[in-house]
């Protein structure tokens, strides 16, 4: 049954590649990139090679949470029920850590883009919907004065691994808020050193095959093997659920990290 599906960070890597077999199952995508020109690339290739899948293209700078916003409103411009929201979108290396508010891009693309995004459009999803995470292997306790830009990181692996365990341990967390009334919340490591420009910028590799990413992101988002999944850490690496970093767990640490998020972010607690 065709989906209405959300994807982030679609032009290029393991987006791209998700993107591509989801177009070729036919399912209704909200493809968004940063790039305008090779967002319409994309656009235009999708359409040329599944002239009967809906494609729509939805441009965005997630570094900026003003342009997470109007994301979201032209999100809801275009459909009045989603289906699945895979938040792939992400920053490891940069030449521009800083964006014009001070806070640092890997925070704001990897965790607090999704968040904002998530919770503006929860209200088009249903109990049965899922949303996808992307996590990662390499995750790191936060620092809340790093990511409330009070303090810079220079390792560019400690920002990103914190800023992926901010995005893991927020999962778990709107997972148990949610309950079930839904939609199922699921961070998923997609696998270490895949073929991405993210890998081949950041580490100097050719990388492994970026599939390994996109048909589990896929699993996670539409297969029933994950429909029980909401709150859980899929480890690709090692092909289960996992444990994530202890500090994801820990209550006290995630409750101060939302606590700060939704003050960043102007938002109110969650209604559980």
């Amino acid at each position: 049954m065709s989906k209405v599906i959300l994807l982030t960070g679609a032009t290029d890597g393991i987006g791209l590649a998700t993107a591509r077999l989801l177009a070729a199952q036919g399912h209704q995508l909200l493809i968004h990139g940063r790039n305008p020109n090779k967002l319409a690339s994309v656009t235009q290739a999708l359409a040329e090679a599944y002239p009967d899948t809906n494609v729509t293209a939805l441009e965005a700078d997630l570094s900026s949470l003003d342009e997470v916003s109007k994301l979201a409103d032209a999100v809801k411009a275009q459909v009045a029920h989603l289906d699945v929201i895979i938040n792939n979108a992400g920053v490891f290396k940069t030449p521009a850590a800083i964006n014009q508010a001070g806070l640092d891009v890997r925070f704001v693309v990897n965790t607090l883009a999704p968040w904002l995004l998530t919770r503006a459009l929860l209200p088009l999803m249903s109990a049965d919907g899922r949303v996808v995470n992307l996590s990662s292997a390499a995750q790191a306790p936060v620092q809340l004065d790093a990511l409330q830009g009070k303090v810079h990181l220079a390792d560019d692996f400690a920002t990103y691994a914190q800023s992926k365990l901010a995005i893991t341990a927020w999962s778990r967390v709107l997972a148990r808020q949610l309950g079930d009334r839904g939609p199922a919340i699921i961070a998923v490591n997609p696998g270490s050193l895949l073929a991405s420009k993210m890998v081949k910028d950041g580490f100097g590799v050719a990388g492994n095959d970026i599939s390994i990413g996109a048909n589990i992101l896929i699993k996670a988002g539409l297969d029933a093997s994950f429909a029980d999944a909401s709150g859980k850490y899929f480890d690709n690496d090692s092909g289960k659920f996992t444990p994530p970093h202890p500090a994801a767990l820990d209550e006290a640490q995630t409750e101060s990290l939302i606590q700060t998020m939704d003050k960043m972010l102007g938002l109110q607690p969650f209604s559980s």
